[in-house]
């Protein structure tokens, strides 16, 4: 077969579009496992700051923890630069300690179903448009359908709350929207950053313990003592190791084989997720308007996160 031949490109295609769907699996593989334990994530942290611990408590655990786990990273794999440190720095505020802040005050002031169905989905709409504005990657429009459909699927998810229960918290709303907005820039970021999945979750533990960890000691807000040492275990395990190092690499590897849009998309499905999660630990019982509304962002999902048309080299 003669190179530049009609049967070679065909060849060559085959070969290019089965490594792409490949990836994608992968990519989609490794954003399924990070909307599991982010799903989880909110029913967790819910349970501890409707019981005994409060916000400072979960983000001295996460940081610290993770800090203690992935400092062979920082210590013994590659030599980071003084650029990468910078980048890592950047990470960290966008989502690493700020991020966890603002979550966990929403989900505090709101619950955990409705925590994750506002945070997640809107990341996706934010991470396209901000895309779109800074970047000029416009969306196509099977993407921007998808954003509609799940903006159509947030407002149905808002209504079903106030039916229920009255209007939401703005203080708790305004957090979460802030979380979604932090989360969509990060994913902009970090395939711009330079590092490694790994690398990058090791640098935003690092400099969010920096930060949290003197704060935690010195305003005198510790109630680990006070709480169960089972408790503590727990959110030892979940906060310190999936959410600190399993959950960010698994996110970060999405986002570098699928891009960030697509990469935020599939994260959108959290709220169907953890809403199942929440009825099963936390007896918060869905409505039948938050069924359809979830079924309608997962839709939204499905069309936000198709692939675009390929680059060409």
């Amino acid at each position: 077969m003669n190179i530049g031949s009609p049967e070679a490109i065909v060849a060559d295609d085959t070969a290019l579009s089965r490594r792409g769907s490949s990836v994608r699996i992968q990519g989609f593989a490794c954003a399924a496992l990070a909307v599991m334990i982010f799903a989880g994530w909110f029913v967790v942290t819910r349970f501890s700051m409707t019981h005994t611990m409060g916000v400072w408590d979960i983000m001295a655990l996460r940081f610290a923890i993770g800090t203690v786990l992935l400092l062979p990273v920082l210590v013994l794999g590659k030599r980071l630069s003084r650029k990468h440190w910078l980048e890592g720095l950047l990470l960290a505020a966008l989502w690493g300690a700020p991020f966890v802040l603002a979550v966990s005050i929403g989900v505090g002031l709101t619950s955990a179903a409705e925590a994750a169905s506002l945070t997640p989905p809107l990341m996706p709409i934010f991470a396209g448009f901000l895309g779109w504005a800074l970047l000029k990657d416009r969306p196509s429009r099977t993407r921007l359908l998808g954003y509609a459909t799940i903006i159509v699927g947030l407002l149905g998810v808002v209504g079903g709350g106030m039916l229920a229960s009255g209007l939401p918290d703005p203080v708790g709303i305004s957090a979460l929207v802030l979380a979604a907005a932090l989360w969509a820039v990060y994913t902009l970021r970090f395939r711009r950053s330079g590092l490694t999945p790994i690398q990058a979750a090791a640098l935003t533990c690092f400099w969010s313990a920096v930060v949290v960890l003197p704060l935690y000691l010195l305003l005198g807000v510790p109630k680990l003592a006070e709480t169960p040492m089972s408790e503590v275990l727990i959110q030892a395990g979940y906060q310190g190791a999936l959410m600190s190092v399993v959950a960010p690499s698994m996110f970060n590897r999405a986002v570098g084989l699928l891009g960030p849009a697509a990469a935020a998309a599939v994260i959108a499905l959290l709220p169907t997720v953890a809403t199942l999660l929440a009825f099963l630990f936390l007896g918060e019982v869905p409505g039948p308007i938050d069924g359809a509304a979830a079924a309608v962002i997962a839709a939204g999902v499905f069309l936000a996160a198709r692939p675009g048309t390929p680059e060409r080299a």
